[in-house]
């Protein structure tokens, strides 16, 4: 009983929400795909941008946000599950953190790509704390991956909660890029601890 009403509880304030309703008469796939603009609004990211790896792209909001708003740009989504096919953007279903998929990117793009954006957050458990600190873990996994993926003066994007190992994250992204911003869209939810990160051009090691 308590679930069915948690349910319906879910289901009403969706209906509710305004970015809910604007993604669905847009055609977005996710109401997120605001989250998108309103960071690229912010930081320009996708402005003279040829190529773009979504990262944990699925069900394909952000991937759809940044397929209307770049010319002639190459975009990659990657997920462990799938994705129904969007016209324009290739798919690649795999783990990043597996052993192989660097290599996939990079022959799928033929070199290191402008921007990688990533609104992945993991499985929450119930346990708010474990689930701030996995999804921080998982940013900070990002933030090291892009450096093979990412040419040198490019740009990331990356979800991460504030809370638990949040200033690990920030002090992770400033070892690594020159410019290290944060922004919480209006189309994030009020309760959400989520924000998102925005690094800037790679530092020389």
């Amino acid at each position: 009983m308590r679930k069915n009403k948690s349910s319906k509880s879910w289901i009403i304030q969706q209906h509710r929400d305004k970015y809910f309703k604007e993604a669905k008469s847009s055609g977005y796939r996710s109401r997120s795909a605001y989250k998108l603009l309103e960071l690229n609004e912010k930081f320009k990211f996708l402005n003279n941008c040829h190529s773009v790896i979504d990262l944990g792209s699925s069900p394909g909001g952000w991937s759809q946000a940044i397929k209307r708003n770049t010319k002639n740009c190459k975009i990659l989504a990657i997920d462990i599950k799938e994705m129904e096919k969007i016209n324009g953007i290739d798919f690649l279903r795999c783990d990043f953190l597996e052993d192989n998929s660097k290599e996939k990117i990079l022959k799928f793009f033929n070199d290191k790509a402008d921007v990688l954006v990533s609104d992945m957050a993991a499985n929450t458990t119930g346990n708010k704390d474990l689930d701030c600190i996995r999804t921080n873990l998982l940013c900070s996994e990002v933030i090291n991956f892009s450096r093979f993926v990412v040419k040198k003066g490019g740009t990331v994007i990356a979800k991460l909660f504030n809370g638990y190992d949040f200033l690990d994250v920030k002090k992770l992204a400033e070892k690594k890029f020159e410019k290290v911003n944060f922004f919480k869209p209006n189309s994030s939810k009020d309760f959400s601890k989520e924000t998102y990160i925005h690094c800037k051009g790679f530092k020389t090691l």
